[in-house]
């Protein structure tokens, strides 16, 4: 099989949307999952996504979708998972195709519940797919402005180098430029860990805590980022300054378009966690990967304030001037 070969997006959200349409820029065509068949039907009527990035105009003579998981997984070479993390489990479970000669790309930005997996780790045990056929997509990149077609950079992360750099040239675009990188696990927890900074600096905005405060938040946030791969997944070339650890911080945490400051801002300006899920259009995927990056930590010990301030907020129900003003005296 060369790679990428035939490429197929698993997801019908915005970041899926975004993939999609860089995909199309080097490919004939592609396959393309998505859950809903009258979602679909207006896809194809339209040209649009007609939920998500709904501007952006697509040829869809040049896509086959299905609604029917298996039969997009028998047809693909390449599997681009873009579902939410806590829908993951359910689509796959529909799976009865074997994946483990696939190449699978994770394009998810969080955490298996329950299992407290990163994904390329619940692929490897629950669906055998092999190390060096699974690769990770991370940031800094909003679906947002790909779609608006402003200059854009992803990692891909993969521990075969070959197949990261075919995957990269697959993307690659005048408007979309890829770096490669071998350190799937700590792209995958980063991009986890990043959320839910992204939540904290949301809420000091929100509850109006000032510039001053927020850099110091989002710098300590690094460090406590750095300290926890250290400890789950140490890795010599890991440089915690590339725009795959500090990059995707800095846009996620100060971003118009990152909706998980958006959720923390809401709480910050008042909004319970329960009112601020229910107003948000889109998954906060960070507030799932919370309590998972918590409960992995219960084996780890990693001092990591600032997680435990977020998490004191959304499932302790400490109030949030109370829960940030613990974290004062830890900053360095």
């Amino acid at each position: 099989m060369t790679i990428p070969g035939k490429i197929a997006i698993m997801g019908g959200g915005s970041w899926a949307t975004a993939l999609a349409k860089l995909t199309l820029n080097n490919a004939d065509s592609i396959l393309w999952y998505m859950r809903r068949d009258d979602r679909i039907a207006d896809f194809k009527q339209t040209g649009h996504n007609p939920v998500y990035l709904s501007d952006v105009a697509f040829d869809t003579s040049r896509i086959h979708f299905s609604s029917d998981i298996n039969e997009i997984a028998e047809a693909a070479d390449t599997l681009i998972l873009v579902t939410p993390s806590p829908y993951m489990k359910a689509h796959l479970k529909k799976l009865d195709t074997d994946i483990s000669g696939k190449f699978v790309v994770t394009a998810i930005k969080g955490i298996v519940p329950d299992e407290n997996m990163i994904v390329t780790e619940y692929l490897q045990t629950f669906y055998h797919v092999p190390e060096s056929q699974l690769a990770v997509i991370g940031g800094p990149c909003h679906a947002e402005e790909v779609a608006l077609e402003r200059l854009s950079y992803l990692t891909v992360g993969c521990n075969d180098l070959e197949r990261a750099h075919a995957l990269a040239n697959a993307l690659n675009s005048t408007k979309l430029k890829t770096i490669v990188s071998p350190d799937v696990r700590g792209i995958e927890y980063s991009a986890v860990l990043k959320n839910v900074y992204a939540i904290a600096a949301g809420i000091c905005h929100g509850m109006k805590s000032g510039d001053n405060f927020q850099a110091m938040l989002v710098s300590n946030a690094l460090n406590e980022m750095n300290r926890f791969l250290r400890a789950v997944s140490p890795c010599e070339h890991r440089n915690i300054s590339d725009s795959v650890y500090l990059g995707d911080l800095l846009v996620t945490a100060y971003s118009r378009f990152s909706r998980n400051h958006n959720f923390g801002s809401m709480i910050g300006r008042g909004y319970s966690v329960n009112a601020a899920k229910m107003e948000m259009e889109m998954i906060a995927e960070g507030y799932y990967g919370t309590k998972c990056i918590y409960e992995i930590n219960e084996r780890y010990h990693v001092n990591m304030p600032i997680l435990q301030c977020v998490y004191d907020i959304l499932y302790k129900k400490v109030l949030p001037r109370h829960a940030i003003e613990n974290i004062y005296d830890t900053f360095l």
